[in-house]
C-alpha cells in the first residue's frame, strides 16, 4: 500500500507539471490533472489538500531537478565563467524540454499564487554563488557590480521562459550561446578568460 501511494504521489506531481507547465497556475484544473496522472479526484485530495498544495509540491521537485542540473554543470566546469555560462545553458535547454523545470519558472512567476517564487528564489542565489566565485576568481571585471550581474542574468533567463510562451525559439542552445556572445565581453575581466564557444560572434546568423 504504501509503494502504491508513493506511486501514485509521484504519478500526481508529474502530470501536474505537465498540465502546469502547459496552462499556467489558474488555468491548471484538478480534474486535468488526475486525468492525465489516471487517477480519482479522491486519490488526489488523499495527497494534497488543494491546488496551491500541489503546486508547491511541483515548484520544490523542480528546485530539486535544476539543483542536481547546476551542481553537474559546476563539477565539470574548468573556471567561474564556464559554470556561469554552462549552467544557464542548460537550464534554459531544460525548461524546454523537461516539464518539471519549466513548471517551477512558470509557477514561481504567476502573480496569482502568493507566497511562491522558490524555484526564482533558488536560481537567483545560485546566480549570486556564481557571480561571487567569478569575482573571487579574478575572472570577472572589476567595473561590473556583482548585484548589477546576477539581475542581468536572472531578468535573461526569466524572460527566456516567457518569451517561449510566444515563440518556443526563445529556449534554445543558439539563443543561449548568442546571449552569452553578447554578455560575457563586458563581464569578463579579459578576452582570456572567456569560455570556448561564448566569445563574441558565437551562434551569430538568422534568428
Amino acid at each position: 500500500m504504501q509503494v502504491r501511494a508513493a506511486q501514485t504521489r509521484q504519478a500526481l506531481i508529474a502530470a501536474a507539471a505537465e498540465v502546469f507547465a502547459d496552462e499556467g497556475y489558474v488555468k491548471a484544473s484538478l480534474p486535468l490533472i488526475c486525468k492525465r496522472a489516471g487517477v480519482s479526484s479522491g486519490a488526489l485530495h488523499f495527497h494534497f489538500a488543494s491546488k496551491d498544495a500541489l503546486a508547491r509540491e511541483v515548484e520544490g521537485a523542480a528546485v530539486d531537478v535544476a539543483e542536481q542540473l547546476v551542481q553537474r554543470r559546476r563539477a565539470a566546469a574548468a573556471t567561474a565563467l564556464e559554470s556561469m555560462v554552462d549552467t544557464t545553458s542548460a537550464l534554459v535547454l531544460a525548461m524546454a524540454s523537461d516539464p518539471m523545470v519549466r513548471a517551477g519558472f512558470r509557477l514561481s512567476g504567476d502573480p496569482s499564487r502568493k507566497g511562491g517564487a522558490e524555484l526564482f528564489q533558488w536560481w537567483r542565489g545560485a546566480v549570486r554563488e556564481l557571480v561571487a566565485r567569478a569575482r573571487a576568481a579574478g575572472e570577472l571585471a572589476q567595473d561590473v557590480s556583482p548585484e548589477d550581474a546576477t539581475a542581468v542574468i536572472m531578468a535573461a533567463t526569466v524572460g527566456f521562459e516567457t518569451l517561449a510562451g510566444w515563440d518556443e525559439e526563445w529556449l534554445s542552445a543558439e539563443r543561449a550561446e548568442r546571449f552569452w556572445a553578447f554578455v560575457l565581453p563586458r563581464l569578463a575581466a579579459s578576452p582570456e578568460v572567456i569560455p570556448d564557444g561564448a566569445s563574441p560572434g558565437a551562434g551569430e546568423g538568422p534568428s
